[in-house]
């Protein structure tokens, strides 16, 4: 028994043994890497930049009231068109007490003026008639007459605007109707009837009744960062994608680069604006989010590889064309290499149309068992 068992240790230390030099063997036995295979083929490349931006109108003008007061009606919403002229809304005037009242006495004393000018012109024609006074003497009169009409005229005027914000004979050029001062459509009306408003003046913007735009002249206003700026130039067509509209696509042709730049999380950005033309049977809402493609330059039916096949030593760059197929072997081949989109890249040299060369190492993936308890 004890022989037996002697002999079973000694045949299990000899597996065991055995089993640990073929375990190491195996280990030191060189990886065979397998590679993708991708041939030289005769291509198109273009180099693009991307910038993200809005389209929005080249002019929005803020309409504002020309006098202090109540919106007392509005008359357009935000989407109609208008025209030079077309009043959007009407201001109630609430006078100052001061000058109300100032107003109203100057009326007072202009029709007391009046009345006597008027008794005195009626006494001299009669007594002109009777030749009791002379033409001079008449005349006289009858100008103080006139002089005290246009004042009793222009002190109701004065009344008229103090109270109502308009005059009897100027009606139409009332600063109490708001009116369009370009044909566009109307973006937003922010105020509401009862609201009360500013004029413009000098220390103050005024209260802004409505905003209007030309929606046939738009623009692409987007960023770009300062690494790709120095490659455009004005004049450079780009295709737009409209975020809203993703099966219409615009051109427009860049007009403006920000001279100065912002900084932005960390990166210097500059404003870049292009002007989109819109057909006629495209609507483009105001604010819509779009990216402009703008195309760099571009070679026609060049030599292409994929960019993961070059290798890069310095200033020079290298391919490995295959040789035989099972086992791979590869020949290690200098080229000169052109344009790159950052996916393919022009081979000018070194190779021919249909060559095969090494591309990505194949990496095979061991799936694991996991016992189930």
């Amino acid at each position: 028994m004890k022989k037996f068992l002697k002999i079973f240790l000694l045949v299990l230390l000899a597996f065991v043994v055995l089993g640990t030099f073929f375990f190491l063997w195996k280990k030191a036995q060189p990886v065979v890497k397998k590679y993708e295979i991708s041939e030289v083929t005769i291509g198109d490349i273009s180099k693009r930049i991307v910038a993200t931006g809005k389209v929005s109108p080249r002019n929005e003008i803020l309409i504002k009231p020309q006098m202090s007061g109540i919106i007392a009606e509005v008359y357009k919403q935000a989407g109609d068109r208008v025209s030079i002229g077309d009043i959007i809304a009407k201001i109630k005037v609430i006078p100052d007490m001061v000058s109300l009242s100032s107003a109203e006495s100057r009326v007072s004393r202009a029709q007391i003026n009046f009345d006597q000018s008027k008794m005195n012109v009626e006494r001299d024609t009669k007594l002109l008639n009777d030749k009791v006074i002379s033409k001079e003497e008449f005349d006289k009169s009858r100008l103080q007459f006139d002089n005290d009409k246009q004042e009793l005229a222009a002190a109701k005027d004065n009344l008229s605007l103090v109270r109502d914000g308009i005059t009897s004979n100027k009606s139409q050029f009332s600063n109490t109707l708001v009116r369009s001062t370009i044909n566009g459509t109307i973006l937003d009306v922010p105020v509401k009837v009862g609201n009360s408003v500013i004029q413009s003046n000098n220390f103050n913007d005024g209260t802004t009744i409505a905003t209007v735009a030309n929606m046939n002249d738009m623009l692409f206003v987007g960023k770009l960062d300062e690494t790709e700026v120095g490659k455009l130039k004005v004049g450079m067509p780009m295709d737009i994608t409209v975020g809203a509209m993703q099966d219409q696509k615009l051109t427009a042709t860049l007009e403006y680069i920000s001279p100065k730049g912002t900084e932005e999380n960390g990166a210097i950005m500059f404003e870049m604006k292009a002007a989109v033309k819109i057909p006629s049977s495209v609507f483009v809402r105001a604010g819509y989010s779009a990216n402009a493609d703008i195309l760099l330059n571009k070679l026609d039916k060049v030599q292409t590889l994929p960019e993961n096949c070059i290798e890069f030593s310095g200033d020079t760059s290298y391919v490995y064309v295959l040789k035989t197929k099972n086992p791979q072997v590869f020949d290690k081949r200098k080229v000169k290499v052109g344009m790159s989109d950052g996916i393919k890249i022009e081979v000018k040299s070194g190779l021919q149309a249909k060559d095969k060369v090494r591309g990505a190492e194949i990496v095979e993936k061991k799936k694991e068992k996991k016992e189930e308890k």
